[in-house]
């Protein structure tokens, strides 16, 4: 589990506080790398698609992904 999430982390875009945001056909895929099972897809508006997080962590995510946006490569 390790090697994958060093993996995910090697290949992201940005990784602010413990979360890894990698562009992936136009989405962007989210990832806990403290908890990897915790992950989201949202869409740049910020509209979740798929999740495995709980509201809580949604929210940070969303917060932390407008805090990021402008530092992710088009």
């Amino acid at each position: 589990m390790l090697e994958e999430l060093r993996a995910v982390a090697d290949g992201a875009d940005a990784i602010y506080n413990g979360y890894a945001y990698t562009l992936d056909s136009g989405n962007v895929r989210v990832l806990n790398l403290n908890a990897g099972g915790h992950a989201a897809v949202i869409t740049p508006s910020g509209e979740v698609l798929e999740t495995s997080m709980d509201d809580i962590e949604i929210q940070l995510v969303l917060d932390y992904f407008r805090r990021i946006e402008k530092y992710l490569e088009n």
